[in-house]
């Protein structure tokens, strides 16, 4: 192992030193590597923070690259089978680890790397209880409510899909969409669907897509993965947007077993990518039997219908009434003229007693009329003034009368003498 001097901070003994070097005696790089291969070797095992942001498997082995969280600085690693093996978790890219590794160097390359002997998800735990106590705030809020969930539109004008870049996800949607529906349009959007820029990528997607009149209803999608993977789609932030979202959004992350809280917010939630594509279109073939179908019916229910009007009309002219109406005609005119003759038969026997009546109470009236007394031969005596004489104590001698006979009148005197002789025939008259 080399070791470094106090002095200079370079390897001592057969490593390379600076004085042992000149532009007229350079050493090897061999002994250069070495000398580095010898520094490194004496660095101990570090537990490090970050995230994977490549994972490629050769062989058994896993080679990749671990970023830091806060800056871009990366480095190398290596995972041996082994090791692999003894992992208690299975990791992707994107994740976010703590590893165990010690510092390795490659003479034959000069590349460094680390090699991995521990490697586990940070915090899962605590994350997953952050999450469970976001979901219960976000209960209390309502934004869980079914009440506040926005209708989907039967035939969408254009899907918005929010999705990572050729993925599994993207196609799965594409796919079964145009199958269901081949005419239908989509404005895709590509985001990072795990790691650090999943959100605020998401977010960017999403208000792309909001401000489009033409996107009707927006899919963000993404295919399964282990909880770690998914802990972006539970972020305050996405949820919180998506709620607040004016377009009806669709959430489909995962798999049917896997729930972030994006589920619980969005106004529909699809078990896959692929369910999120039948739920959003409507089947052609389905909705073309629909309308056969209820071709169908409207067909039987109208046929029904005018049969059953025709054979009531049918009834209706079997009547007596429709199919001779000039019967009825003739029996209502028959029974106006048996009507009219009883009406004139007693008109004229009304009539015939009426002028009977009339006859015998002019005989009694002309019977009992003082012209008929005149004349039977008497005669009415009137006083000057027009006073009828009834008495002969009403008219003294020299009284000058008016008698009134069956034909005109005549004047007269009266004489007392007579008078008072003749009283009694003078009151008979």
């Amino acid at each position: 192992m080399a070791n470094f001097a106090p002095d200079d901070g370079v390897p001592t003994g057969d490593a390379v030193h600076p004085r042992d070097s000149t532009v007229d005696t350079p050493t090897s790089v061999a002994r250069f590597n070495d000398t580095i291969r010898a520094f490194v070797s004496g660095w101990g095992s570090v537990w490090v923070e970050g995230e994977i942001t490549s994972w490629n498997v050769r062989g058994g082995n896993v080679f990749g690259r671990l970023k830091d969280l806060a800056t871009d600085s990366s480095v190398s690693f290596r995972l041996w089978s082994t090791t692999r093996q003894r992992l208690a978790e299975d990791m992707k890219s994107g994740d976010h680890v703590v590893a165990c590794v010690k510092a390795d160097y490659f003479v034959k390359t000069g590349d460094f790397s680390v090699v991995v002997s521990a490697m586990r998800h940070v915090g899962l735990g605590d994350q997953l209880e952050k999450l469970e106590r976001l979901r219960t705030q976000l209960r209390r809020e309502g934004l869980f409510e079914p009440t506040r969930k926005k209708r989907l539109p039967f035939l969408p004008h254009t899907i918005g899909l929010i999705t990572g870049e050729r993925s599994d996800a993207e196609r799965d949607v594409l796919r079964n969409a145009e199958l269901r529906w081949p005419g239908v349009h989509f404005r895709i959007v590509h985001a990072a669907v795990q790691g650090d820029r999943c959100v605020p990528e998401t977010l960017g997607a999403l208000a792309t897509l909001e401000r489009d009149p033409d996107v009707d209803v927006i899919i963000i999608a993404r295919g399964g993965g282990d909880p770690q993977h998914l802990l972006a789609f539970s972020d305050e932030r996405l949820v919180r947007a998506v709620a607040a979202a004016s377009t009806p959004i669709v959430s489909a992350i995962g798999h049917e077993n896997d729930h972030p809280l994006l589920d619980d917010v969005a106004d529909l939630r699809a078990s896959t990518p692929t369910d999120a594509a039948k739920r959003v279109v409507p089947d052609v073939a389905e909705q073309r039997a629909l309308v056969d179908q209820l071709r169908s019916r409207l067909t039987t229910r109208l046929t029904m219908r005018i049969s059953h009007d025709i054979a009531q009309l049918e009834q209706l002219r079997s009547r007596p009434v429709l199919s001779r109406p000039e019967e009825a005609l003739e029996r209502r005119a028959h029974e106006i003229e048996i009507l009219a003759a009883r009406g004139r038969d007693t008109v004229d026997r009304e009539l015939a007693e009426g002028a009977l009546q009339t006859r015998e109470l002019r005989a009694s009236l002309r019977a009992l009329s003082p012209a008929g007394t005149l004349a039977r031969g008497y005669a009415i005596a009137y006083l000057p003034g027009g006073v009828i004489l009834r008495d002969a104590a009403q008219a003294p001698d020299g009284t000058e009368l008016t008698v009134t006979l069956d034909t005109g009148s005549l004047a007269a005197r009266s004489l007392g003498e007579i008078a008072e002789a003749n009283s009694d025939d003078t009151a008979a008259i």
